[in-house]
């Protein structure tokens, strides 16, 4: 049958699905193009986030390497130019903007507010640069803002400024293109507190640390808040001693603390088996007798402790120091520190180290200090001593009536040795000081006191002397970390 209705169907249907398969080309194409807008999108944006990382790693190689010569604390920037109390640092001297955060930039878009000019300029070139990207370049522009500023103590002599930055660096694509990413990341030093002990011995052989003689012990007491003169409290614990090698000890010798050591094991020690405890004679460790391994902290590695540092231009030649009263306004009163040679002080003679003004600190360098008879030394203030030692093999001898210092506090008396001489030194009821010599032979004698901590390459307590730890001298220094990146964060404009 005929329809003639239903002639030209075909052609209609053919151009509906012609219409269809045109969208779907369309859209097709549409998807196409969007994956590649996206895709390039993506790509200008990495870019620019690359960029932004490498201003900030410039950023942080600058401030890690080029800075510390002129950084806070040195000659030609004193603490006193910030307001180390606020977070971030403030500029109170010397900068473009008064009580204004600390800047170093190197971004159009953040001034630089530093103290020091020279800084600034330097920053802003070395900071700044550029990345190649294809036919194009990604220009970075960082900046850092002092978020915190701290001077710390460090164990073995001296302070140390430690800062945490926070750097901002933008990377940004201009030709073609454009595209800009932010990156953040937070630079900071850590510091730890120093494992400190009423003495250490930080050679790793047998008897490095050697305590014979009846009376001889460790204990410990706490400075904080003590009145000058007034003798402290002591307590049998917290006089702990530690080594890189072997404590021998003997004659009723008492360790009120525990023994640290990477050494392991309790017997006799020869040089090829060097264990952790020597002990005989009702010795004690931790108040044992016979002490157990349970007494003893095995450390995973020898301890290394921090340098000291040699100062220079010490001059050699006798010096008397009879009578004499040093500290930097009397010896030095134009470039302290105070610098002598090799200082002796006769029988029955006094030689008073430091000042008694409020806050006052005296550094004294000198090749070498040795008392005779009933000679002493006398403390005020806090004191710093740096021995050189050059051409003498025991250039520190503090014997006859040793040394006096009324505060209890063990900070306010440091020597400081690098050389591997001998020290020699004897007690009394107000011998309060910090030995630090890493390297050399310390030697105590005399039935007698000394209140702080002993640091030498042997110690050897063997005439009867009571070394009582000042416990508050755990919170009062510290080892300073490596500088590590943290807080890593970017975002995309």
């Amino acid at each position: 049958m005929k329809t003639n209705g239903e002639q030209g169907i075909a052609l209609v249907l053919s151009l509906f699905l012609i219409a269809a398969m045109s969208v779907i080309a369309a859209s097709l194409m549409l998807l196409s193009q969007t994956e590649t807008y996206s895709s390039m999108n993506y790509r200008l944006m990495s870019q620019a986030r690359y960029g932004a990382e490498s201003g900030v790693h410039m950023a942080t190689n600058y401030i890690l390497y080029a800075y510390p010569a002129t950084a806070p604390g040195t000659a030609s920037d004193p603490i006193t130019n910030y307001d180390i109390t606020k977070s971030p640092v403030l500029c109170v001297a010397g900068c473009p903007a008064l009580n204004q955060p600390v800047i170093l930039s190197a971004n159009a878009n953040q001034p630089s507010n530093y103290p020091v000019a020279t800084v600034q300029a330097d920053f802003a070139v070395k900071a700044a640069g550029a990345l190649p990207a294809g036919n194009t370049s990604v220009a970075f522009a960082p900046y850092a803002k002092l978020i915190s500023m701290q001077q710390v103590n460090v164990y073995g002599g001296g302070q140390q400024t430690i800062q945490t930055w926070q750097i901002v660096s933008t990377g940004t694509i201009t030709q073609g293109k454009t595209a800009q990413a932010e990156v953040s990341a937070i630079v900071e030093t850590p510091k730890f507190p120093a494992s400190m002990y009423a003495a250490f011995a930080t050679s790793a052989t047998c008897g490095a640390l050697d305590f014979h003689g009846q009376n001889t012990q460790t204990d410990s007491y706490n400075s904080l808040g003590l009145a000058p003169g007034v003798a402290p409290t002591i307590v049998q614990s917290g006089g702990d001693v530690g080594t890189n090698g072997n404590l021998s000890e003997g004659g009723q010798a008492d360790i009120f603390g525990m023994l640290s050591s990477p050494r392991v094991g309790i017997g006799a020690c020869s040089a090829g088996n060097v264990d952790a405890l020597s002990s005989s004679g009702g010795a004690t460790v931790n108040g044992h007798s016979p002490p157990t391994i349970a007494d003893i902290i095995h450390l995973p590695a020898a301890v290394t402790l921090p340098a000291v540092t040699v100062p220079t231009g010490v001059p050699t030649g006798n010096v008397s120091g009879n009578g004499q009263a040093w500290n930097d306004t009397s010896c030095a009163p134009t470039a302290p520190p105070c610098s002598f040679g090799d200082v002796m002080v006769n029988a029955n003679s006094t030689l008073t180290l430091g000042s008694s003004a409020p806050g006052a600190v005296t550094t004294i360098n000198v090749n070498s200090i040795k008392l005779s008879g009933s000679a002493h030394i006398q403390i005020l203030g806090k004191v710093i001593l740096n021995v050189v030692g050059a051409g003498d093999n025991s250039p520190i001898e503090l014997l006859g009536n040793g040394f006096t210092n009324d505060s209890y506090d063990p900070t306010t008396f440091q020597i400081q040795y690098a050389g591997t001489g001998a020290v020699k030194f004897t007690g009394g009821s107000h011998s309060v000081a910090m030995i630090y010599a890493p390297n050399a032979a310390i030697e105590s004698s005399g039935n007698a006191d000394f209140y702080g901590s002993v640091v030498g390459a042997t110690v050897n307590d063997t005439g009867g002397m009571k070394i009582h730890y000042d416990s508050h001298l755990k919170g009062q220094f510290f080892v300073v970390g490596n500088a590590m990146m943290s807080s890593f964060s970017w975002k995309k404009y």
